[in-house]
């Protein structure tokens, strides 16, 4: 009993899902100020009411034909003086109009869908990068793509099933059960119904527990391929633990799941196939029947009898095309179910509806007693209160999970504060759009990663529009423009997934670059050389300090030696401000700052011993 409920519960829920998407879908169809969508749906309907038409004027021509060879000619005169060839050239051209009209209707629909394609594309891409970093953080990259790829591919099927299935399909169904109930019998008419109704009850049955079993074959491939992809992404880690064999049985034993559900999926269209097939079998038969006790009374002629065959025929094919359509438009519902459920997550951080652009004018930064945390459970910062002038350079440092880092995101508003405010200019950053806010934050992170794409490409993200002049001097001020020159291809050169065929130090050359490009009058460093050498620190930090002139510079700083120079420095511990100051003046103090700074030069002697 449990399980009937629980049975009962998911079909509901599916249905509502299937109603939810239809109704999203409904107005890629008929789209408001989209003269020329409306004008397209409505000539593919006119050649599909055309061709469904024609499709019903060939049975009385191939029996009409069936007669004259037989020389029972009973049909109209008009008819039957073409004679026999006259008749099978008609019933040609008959079904060659049938199939043209169908191609234009596919023709005129095509852009339709295509639109609607690109369209729902382009609003799940752009609803993910809307999404918040806390997402991101715990997405799965491998599932996700599939759950889109899915999704989208479904739509243009689900706007042809809405558009050219169901309703051209009843009325094809109708038109024949109206002619062989007039020009035959009504119990021919009877027969059909049943017909129709058991098939469609048996189709919609055995999909609605179909759809269950595919839901968790879907459920599984999105898990392996999940997988795969994390471990692909992992490749160095895998190697260096040797768990090659570990990550394959890991993704086997995932595929194992996903071939068990795939079974049960192919057995059960299996049994769906045969059932269909005895109930149209079983239909046609009792209907040929009839048909054939009728010509040995005299009631009919063989060309009735041909009829009569041709039209059962022509309505098994679509009730088999509905059998088929309705699978796959319940995989489709699926399918961008999950899509649409993603493009419902909400959006973490979001203007307001009368934010306004930022204006820097001086670029001072100000905590103004900030209180954040990931999780109400665990607060990371309490009450941090700092502002930082213009033009200066103010460094944070603190043990691992002091929270230094988590400033910086608030800061970029990759999420916003529980309690106080963060005001540049004395502006609140919730107060002002997002794009604006990026627009005047440049972000140099501990490990800068690259599009797979060339140098140029990536340094020209920082400001697409610039020039080359531009762009090979961000590269010079980066130190990197003859490195990159001594490489075959120059600037064109590729740099692998996420920069991988670069080194470390060459890939925050080219991100310091980037963001030199992108001349922003705040600069964001969030422990941008913890994890190069030391010899490339010293470089990478020439840089960095040519890259902080003249701006307001906030420094997220793990190697202490790399931030002396600041103008403060704040040690922040447990989430609040242990202590502040120049680097001389905390040395002098003997605190927090001192015990890190000489534990820090204590390690980094014993190394060079």
């Amino acid at each position: 009993m449990v399980t009937e409920v629980s049975d009962a519960r998911l079909n509901q829920d599916l249905r509502k899902d299937g109603w939810r998407v239809v109704k999203r879908v409904i107005p890629y169809l008929w789209p408001d100020g989209k003269a020329w969508v409306k004008r397209r749906v409505v000539i593919a309907l006119g050649f599909l009411l055309l061709s469904k038409v024609v499709a019903v004027l060939g049975a009385p021509l191939f029996g009409a034909a069936t007669d004259v060879l037989a020389g029972e000619g009973t049909g109209p005169g008009w008819l039957l003086g073409a004679g026999a060839v006259g008749i099978t050239i008609a019933y040609g051209f008959q079904r060659l109009m049938n199939v043209g009209f169908q191609q234009l209707r596919d023709v005129v629909f095509a852009k339709v869908g295509q639109r609607a394609l690109r369209m729902l594309a382009l609003e799940t891409f752009t609803h993910i990068h809307r999404l918040s970093m806390r997402y991101h953080i715990t997405r799965k990259t491998g599932g996700l793509s599939r759950i889109i790829e899915r999704g989208v591919k479904g739509v243009e099927f689900l706007l042809r099933f809405l558009l050219f299935s169901i309703g051209p399909l009843i009325l094809e169904l109708l038109m024949i059960g109206i002619i062989l109930a007039f020009v035959f019998d009504i119990w021919y008419l009877v027969a059909v119904l049943v017909t129709l109704v058991l098939y469609t009850w048996f189709t919609f049955a055995v999909t609605e527990w179909r759809v269950k079993q595919r839901k968790e074959m879907n459920d599984q491939d999105t898990d392996a391929n999940q997988k795969a992809i994390d471990s692909l992404l992992n490749f160095e880690t895998v190697k260096y633990f040797g768990a090659e064999k570990r990550e394959a049985d890991r993704y086997d034993g995932a595929m194992e799941k996903y071939v068990a559900a795939a079974l049960k999926t192919s057995y059960s269209l299996a049994f769906l196939n045969f059932g269909q097939s005895l109930i149209i079998t079983g239909g046609l038969i009792a209907v040929m029947v009839m048909a054939a006790i009728g010509v040995q009374n005299g009631a009919l002629t063989v060309g009735d009898f041909v009829m009569v065959n041709a039209y059962m025929i022509q309505i098994t094919m679509p009730l088999n095309f509905l059998g088929t359509v309705y699978r796959e438009i319940r995989q489709a519902l699926v399918d961008m179910g999950e899509m649409f459920d993603l493009l419902g997550q909400p959006a973490e951080v979001q203007d307001k509806s009368d934010a306004g652009e930022l204006q820097v004018t001086e670029g001072e930064v100000e905590l103004d007693d900030v209180f954040f945390g990931y999780d109400a459970e665990r607060p990371i910062l309490q009450g941090v209160s700092l502002k930082v002038a213009a033009g200066n350079t103010v460094a944070i440092v603190g043990p691992s999970g002091s929270g230094k880092s988590t400033i910086g995101r608030l800061l970029f508003r990759f999420y916003d504060v529980v309690g106080g405010a963060l005001k540049i200019d004395g502006q609140d950053v919730r107060d002002v759009t997002q794009d604006s806010l990026h627009a005047q934050i440049g972000v140099v992170p501990q490990d800068t990663v690259l599009f797979n794409d060339t140098i140029l490409y990536n340094i020209a993200y920082g400001r697409p529009e610039a020039s080359r002049a531009e762009i090979e001097k961000a590269a010079r001020d980066a130190k990197i423009h003859d490195f990159i020159m001594s490489l075959p291809d120059a600037y064109e050169t590729t740099v692998g997934e996420r920069g991988l065929k670069l080194s470390g130090g060459e890939k925050q050359r080219v991100g310091i670059a980037r963001t030199l490009l992108k001349n922003p009058p705040i600069l964001l460093l969030d422990e941008a050389t913890s994890a190069l050498d030391t010899e490339t620190e010293a470089d990478i930090q020439e840089a960095l300090q040519g890259l902080g002139a003249g701006r307001t510079v906030l420094t997220i700083a793990h190697r202490l030696s790399t931030i002396a120079h600041a103008d403060e420095i704040v040690v922040v511990e447990n989430g609040q401000i242990a202590e502040r100051g120049t680097h001389e003046a905390l040395l002098a103090k003997e605190g927090r700052y001192a015990q890190l700074w000489h534990r820090q030069i204590s390690e980094d002697e014993e190394l060079v011993a």
